[in-house]
């Protein structure tokens, strides 16, 4: 084990300057920072994602944003392999590396390893597909609360990719999906340290409304307006491009697809906060803390 080599992971809900503080803490170890924001992979989604300006990624080096196109499959565990690969080979240059980024799943990936699950035969597959197209995700929900009422609690419960997953999981195993949760994962080379970002949620909510009002004024009706063809793709069932699908089909007015865009982000840093709830070890700081002091409390 490379105990000399430490991964900084900077964690916190959107909105809250996770990047600025990164850009900081990096400069100031004189590192490299990986990104793990599931949609700031893709290379088409330069608005709606909010990734870093091409001033904020000349400051220090990015790995991990915008090297993907929506066209390519790409899932955690790709994820994993792909990054467990470049922090190694960076570990040979650096002592110290930052991790940014609000997609749990795929910091927990890089930072514990993956859970094992059981594959998936075709046939269970498409069964649980068509019970979906053919029921709604109502009834996604109400089959995975019978199958696994203590996953249920824990899962974005309008996230139909996700209730899929699980129902495969149950079916095919005729197991719980949580029981295969914190099982035997993958030993890192590393050590992770761990900070959250946190701020006053009235504050927080305001920020995101502001963040969306500048989204707005720099370009993303356009942007999505672009994507409008490839809106079925899973890159784009994202907060900030699914709420104006339905404007450009004629469905709704344009001022009630900025709202709910506001309303799934508040939503979704909700649903970060929770899952941040977990780690026990991680320091928290207001996004106000000065760089000095999380540098000392973290790598000192």
């Amino acid at each position: 084990m490379m105990s000399n080599k430490s991964l900084i992971y900077i964690a916190g809900p959107t909105a809250i300057g996770k990047t600025k503080i990164s850009i900081e803490l990096a400069k100031k170890l004189n590192t490299e920072i990986i990104s793990c924001d599931s949609r700031q992979f893709y290379k088409e989604l330069k608005i709606g994602t909010a990734p870093p300006t091409q001033e904020e990624l000349s400051e220090v080096k990015h790995h991990f944003i915008q090297n993907k196109s929506i066209n390519e499959i790409y899932t955690v565990g790709d994820f994993e392999k792909e990054a467990i690969n470049k922090i190694n080979a960076l570990f040979n240059s650096y002592d110290k590396l930052i991790m940014v980024g609000g997609s749990g799943l795929y910091a927990d990936a890089i930072m514990f390893g993956l859970d094992k699950f059981p594959k998936i035969p075709k046939e269970i597959r498409d069964q649980v597909n068509l019970f979906y197209k053919t029921h709604g995700l109502t009834a996604l929900q109400e089959l995975l609360l019978e199958k696994d009422p203590k996953y249920y609690t824990r899962i974005d419960k309008n996230n139909h990719v996700r209730l899929i997953r699980a129902l495969e999981v149950c079916i095919s195993s005729g197991k719980p999906y949580s029981s295969f949760i914190g099982k035997i994962k993958s030993n890192r080379k590393f050590i992770s340290k761990m900070a959250i970002i946190e701020l006053p949620r009235e504050k927080l909510y305001e920020q995101i409304n502001k963040r969306v009002d500048l989204m707005v004024n720099v370009g993303l009706e356009k942007e999505v307006k672009n994507l409008f063809s490839y809106r079925h793709y899973p890159a784009l069932n994202t907060v900030g491009y699914k709420e104006l699908f339905p404007f450009f089909e004629g469905k709704i007015k344009f001022e009630d697809a900025i709202s709910e865009i506001k309303k799934n982000t508040r939503r979704y840093a909700k649903r970060q906060i929770t899952w941040l709830k977990k780690y026990e070890n991680a320091l928290y700081f207001k996004n106000s803390t000065p760089i000095t002091e999380i540098y000392n409390l973290l790598v000192k």
